[in-house]
Order: structure tokens, then sequence, then C-alpha cells
């Protein structure tokens, strides 16, 4: 971890992220799944378009759309810019914000703008706080009221990413009392805690010891998006290390597709799931509302909307919009309530052989 804590290497390194994410291909070689997910069309739905109503409540706060701005990026100059945009976006639309990992600005004060600005944009919106689940090991009290202090974060978000740490050059692989911490930092603070993953997926059987511990919500982010392994196979072929960049190219499709991911934690707790990992349409977020998720959360197509234009992200955001809509109007939901009760599908392909031998599958689940 030499040089982690000196700015110009924490800056550097975010913006390796974010330049090779918007210019290189970092997306998983196998899909999320969803497309093994059939909704069954309904050629008389009897509703009204219009009238469609796409409210969600999400850990006691109702929001507009069931749409979440998912992590991305914080602890650089250009951050700040992102996060300013992306508030705003949420307030307007009344949906929740995650910020990236906060790790940065804990060690540097320099750095808390990047993050402050979405609190400060957004000053009655639901902003979620982040920090690594093995950063919180050595003091997950102090540590957590940094992360809610710097943001006046409503909630936090406790990020899992061992396949990343395992290939960047500035990890960190000190995972054990990893679930200890988790536990002290719910213990400790009234506000909800979520955990999430970072592109790995989240296990049935981790999702029964998350849930056992008090966490409020579960973020499965589960393979078929942005593959983290490509991403530091990127900066490791930047650094002319050839060893790790092979070895982030082996790991590049490690994961649970995120509908696998999704149905196991929907199967196995009674807490709030969101669905991020390749969200990318109206429709992969009305088959995950169907499958038992109250969110959807989207990163990538965010940030590269903004890069397109203010114009972009807006647009993004109103087609996003109507694409839930449509798809609801078409199976026949006026609201996500019969969505989530009503709604009917099909599992076919790979999907269906993995729910048989985890000995999940049923009609619905």
């Amino acid at each position: 971890m030499n040089g982690f804590y000196d700015d110009e290497k924490i800056e550097e390194r975010k913006m390796e992220h974010i330049k090779i994410i918007l210019n290189e291909n970092v997306d998983y070689n196998v899909t999320t799944w969803l497309e093994y997910i059939h909704l069954i069309h309904n050629s008389l739905p009897e509703i009204n378009f219009d009238e469609i109503d796409t409210k969600i409540n999400f850990l006691g706060k109702v929001f507009d759309h069931p749409i979440l701005i998912d992590s991305m990026t914080g602890g650089t100059r250009l951050a700040k810019s992102i996060n300013k945009s992306l508030a705003e976006i949420a307030c307007k639309y009344n949906i929740p914000i995650s910020c990236g990992s906060q790790k940065a600005g804990i060690l540097n004060d320099n750095f808390i703008d990047s993050y402050k600005i979405i609190r400060d944009v957004c000053q009655d919106g639901f902003v979620i706080g982040n920090i690594g689940g093995h950063d919180l090991t050595k003091d997950p009290e102090v540590i957590l009221g940094k992360v809610i202090s710097m943001i006046d974060a409503d909630a936090v978000a406790i990020h899992l990413n061992p396949l990343q740490e395992a290939l960047q050059h500035e990890s960190n692989v000190a995972f054990q009392g990893v679930i200890d911490a988790i536990k002290k930092a719910v213990e400790s603070t009234d506000n909800p805690i979520i955990v999430k993953e970072t592109g790995g997926g989240i296990s049935l059987e981790v999702a029964k010891v998350l849930e056992s511990i008090g966490v409020a919500a579960i973020n499965v982010a589960g393979a078929g998006g942005t593959s983290w392994a490509a991403v530091e196979a990127y900066r490791s072929r930047l650094k002319k290390d050839d060893l790790m960049s092979n070895v982030g190219e082996t790991f590049w499709d490690w994961g649970i597709p995120t509908a696998a991911s999704l149905m196991e934690v929907a199967s196995s707790v009674n807490i709030p799931i969101v669905a991020s990992g390749g969200i990318r349409t109206g429709i992969h977020i009305v088959k995950s509302l169907v499958l038992g998720a109250s969110l959807a959360g989207l990163a990538q197509p965010f940030l590269k909307a903004y890069f397109n234009g203010e114009d972009k992200l807006e647009n993004y955001m109103k087609q996003l919009i109507y694409e839930v809509k449509t798809a609801m109007f078409l199976v026949g939901a006026e609201d996500i309530k019969s969505l989530k009760e009503n709604v009917d599908y099909i599992v076919t392909g790979d999907l269906l052989e993995w729910l048989r031998q985890r000995g999940l599958f049923r009609r619905r689940i």
C-alpha cells in the first residue's frame, strides 16, 4: 500500500478508474442472465398508461421511481463535477443516490468536497454514504461516524470487493473480521446499513449472514455489468505489470450473474434488496422488481451519459422512466405493488439450471 496516502496517488488511481471505464471495454463477457427472465405480455392491460404509479418505499422513504444512482466516484477534482450533476438529477427526480467510496475523504480532508457536493446540491434528498467492509475492521464506530458526518448520510453502503482488492496494486486483502465490523457498525448507528457487492454478486449464504447481523438492505451488485477485474487488468497494463494483468484477465468473468444473485437473495432474506450489476434499461428494472428487488441501481450508464453532456444525462433518466412505465403497462401493472405481487414470469436457460442445482426452483421464487 505504499503511496496510497499520497494525494497525487489517490487522485491518479481514481482518474485511472474513470478513464478506463469510459474508454475501454470492461464489461463482463457473461451477461446478467436477466434475458432468461420472460415477463408475460398482457394484450388487455386494462390500465391507463398516464396513471401508472412508479413510487416505491425504500428504508422508510418514498421515492418517485425505483431507481438508484449507484456508487461511482469521489476523491478527484473531476469527481466533484460528476457528483454535482448526478446529485441534481437525483434531487430533480426524487430518487436516492449513493456516493463512491469515501475512504479518500477519510484519509485526506482535501477530497471531502468531492463527496460533500452531493449533499450540498441535494439538501433534502436521500444520500447514501459508502465505505469498504475491510476498511471498517480497525475502528468501525469511528470510521462509520466520519462517513456519515462527511455528507450527512441518510444511510451507509458498506461495500464488499474482495476480487478487486486481490487484483489492484493498492490492495488491502485483510478481510478477516469484516462480519464483526459490519455488526458493530450496525449497532453503532440508527442510520440504515446497506451491504453491497461490487460486481461479484451476493449468494444466499452470505445474504443470510448479513440479515442475521442486522443489515437493513442488500445490494446484490452481480456479474454482468462493469468487471472490476477487467478494470484492474487494464491498470496493470498501464503499469507494465504483465503478471497482474494476466491474473485480471483470468478473473474477468468471476462472479454470480445478477439475476441469479437477486433470486438467491430474494429467496433467503426478508429485508429490502437492490438489484445492480449490468442494469441498463427499464425492462431490466421491471424484471428486477418482479424478482424481488425494491430498487435497481445503475452506475456506469449514468457516468457515460454525464460525459456526453448534461442533456444526455437527463435524457437517459427520462428514457429509463418511460421504459419502466412501458414495461409495467405491457404486463398490466398500475403500480409497483401490483407489479411485485401479480406479475408472473418464466425462467429459462442457464438461470433455470442454476436455480435447480441450488435447490431454489419454484413457480415463483
